[in-house]
C-alpha cells in the first residue's frame, strides 16, 4: 500500500515538472516574438524618420534657393495691386456720389427755373414796352459817355456775365470742375505723379473751393498708390488741418491708418482707427475701421 502511494506521488511530481517546463518554453517563445516585433517596428520608424528628414531638407533647400524669394516678390506684387485697386474703388465711389449730387442739383435748378417762369408777369419788361421799333432798323446801342469809364455795350446776341453775378459764379465753378476732373482723370490712368501735381496745383489755386478738400484727399491717395506712405500720411494730415469740417476727413483718417499699417506702425494705426470711430461713428469709413479692428 505504501509503495502504491509513493509511485503515485512520483508520477504527480513528474507531471508537474513537465507542465512547468512547457510553460517556461511557451513564455520564452512569447518573449522572442515580442522582441522580434519590436525590432521590426524600430526599423520601420527609422525608415519613416529618414524619409521625413529627407523631405524637410529638400523643402528647406527649395525655399533657400528661389521659393522664398518668389514668395516675397509675389506678396509685394499683391500689396501693390491691392493699393491700386483700393484707389480705383475710391474713384468709382466718389464718381457715383458726385453723379448723384449733380443729378439732385440739376433737378433743383430745373424746378427753380420752371417756378420762376410760371410766376413771371405776362407784361413786357420795363423800358421795352415804351420803345417804338422802326421796321428794318436795328436799335442802336447806347454810346459810352467819355470819361465815365463805362465799357461799351456788348454786341447783340452776346451775353457777358457780370462779375459777382450768379452767372459769373456758375462759370467759375464750371472751370474749377473741369480742372478737377482733368486731375482725376490722371489718377484713373494710374499717372499718380501727374495726379499729385495737378491736384496740388488745384488746391493752391482754389483753396476755398468746395472741391479743394477732395483734391487734397486725392493727393494723399495718389501718394499711397505710389507706396510713399510717409507722404500719404502728411498729405492727409494737411487735409485734417486745413479742412477739419470737410466730409472727406473720415476717409482721410482711414487712409492714414492704412499707411501706418503698411509701415508696420500697428499701434499708431489702431489709435487712428479708434479716433475715427469715436469722432465719426456713423461714417462709412468708421464702418471699415470697425471691420479692421474686429469690433462692432
Amino acid at each position: 500500500m505504501t509503495r502504491v502511494s509513493a509511485t503515485r506521488s512520483g508520477r504527480v511530481a513528474a507531471l508537474a515538472l513537465l507542465l512547468a517546463a512547457g510553460a517556461a518554453q511557451a513564455a520564452l517563445f512569447d518573449d522572442d516574438e515580442a522582441r522580434k516585433r519590436i525590432a521590426e517596428t524600430n526599423v520601420r520608424l527609422a525608415q519613416v524618420q529618414a524619409q521625413l528628414e529627407a523631405r524637410i531638407a529638400a523643402l528647406e533647400q527649395q525655399l533657400k534657393s528661389q521659393g522664398l524669394v518668389e514668395m516675397l516678390s509675389s506678396i509685394e506684387q499683391i500689396k501693390a495691386d491691392v493699393a491700386k485697386l483700393r484707389g480705383q474703388l475710391e474713384v468709382v465711389t466718389f464718381e457715383l456720389s458726385e453723379a448723384q449730387k449733380r443729378q439732385r442739383d440739376l433737378y433743383v435748378d430745373l424746378d427753380t427755373r420752371l417756378r420762376k417762369l410760371e410766376a413771371a408777369p405776362a407784361a413786357a419788361p420795363a423800358g421795352v414796352a415804351g420803345a417804338v421799333a422802326t421796321p428794318g432798323v436795328a436799335p442802336a446801342a447806347a454810346p459810352a459817355v467819355p470819361g465815365s469809364g463805362a465799357a461799351p455795350a456788348p454786341a447783340a446776341g452776346v451775353s457777358v456775365p457780370v462779375p459777382g453775378s450768379p452767372a459769373a459764379e456758375a462759370a467759375a465753378q464750371a472751370a474749377e470742375q473741369r480742372e478737377y476732373d482733368a486731375a482725376l482723370e490722371l489718377f484713373k490712368r494710374a499717372d499718380y505723379a501727374g495726379a499729385i501735381s495737378a491736384f496740388g496745383a488745384f488746391v493752391k489755386a482754389h483753396p476755398k473751393s468746395p472741391l479743394a478738400p477732395s483734391a487734397q484727399y486725392w493727393v494723399g491717395n495718389a501718394q499711397f498708390a505710389r507706396r510713399d506712405f510717409r507722404a500719404a500720411i502728411a498729405a492727409q494730415r494737411q487735409l485734417l488741418m486745413q479742412y477739419p469740417d470737410s466730409a472727406k476727413v473720415p476717409d482721410a483718417m482711414l487712409n492714414i491708418a492704412s499707411a501706418q499699417g503698411e509701415l508696420n506702425e500697428n499701434a499708431a494705426a489702431r489709435r487712428t482707427l479708434e479716433d475715427l470711430i469715436a469722432r465719426y461713428p456713423t461714417s462709412e469709413a468708421a464702418g471699415k475701421g470697425r471691420q479692421r479692428l474686429g469690433v462692432r
